[in-house]
């Protein structure tokens, strides 16, 4: 790797990668989920995933990078910490659904870190339209993640402390 360019086409490689196994642990959370709105928006959050990962493939294709995906360490460990903390817990009702909300919010944490300085390199090289894709896709995300923390604060929290 010597280029911006480069580094931009890992990047995508990496968030590719770190989608397909994002979206895998959250179908898993919204199985595991004891509380129907919970477990409805977690659906439709691995739905947006999906949609981000073609996004990422697309920009991957326009820009000329090889198609694959680069296995992103950093999601695996967020995986096996969202399997020993949620997924394979003994937590169960509104304790785990907080569980769940702050594994999924980690995940969250972490695409947004790597869609926005994904975003940057795009920026960086012109590629404007581009940078408004994964523009769109950091709203998401910031969306989803916003929503978990109301549902927490309004709801699952407290229930948690009542059990």
């Amino acid at each position: 790797m010597t280029t911006l360019k480069d580094l931009y086409i890992e990047e995508l490689q990496d968030l590719w990668s770190a989608n397909n196994q994002m979206a895998e642990t959250v179908a898993k959370l919204a199985d595991a989920a004891s509380d129907s709105t919970l477990s409805d928006r977690l659906s439709a959050s691995k739905s947006g995933i999906d949609e981000h990962t073609q996004t990422l493939k697309s920009l991957l294709s326009d820009i000329g990078g090889e198609m694959k995906k680069d296995h992103c360490k950093g999601m695996e460990g967020l995986v096996k910490e969202a399997h020993k903390h949620a997924i394979d817990s003994d937590l169960s009702g509104a304790a785990l659904d907080v569980a769940i909300i702050a594994q999924y919010q980690r995940m969250c944490h972490y695409g947004i870190a790597g869609f926005g300085t994904t975003k940057a390199f795009a920026e960086a090289l012109g590629e404007n339209e581009a940078a408004s894709k994964l523009d769109q896709a950091l709203d998401d995300i910031y969306e989803s993640d916003s929503y978990m923390s109301e549902l927490a604060e309004r709801s699952r929290n407290l229930d948690a402390m009542a059990d």
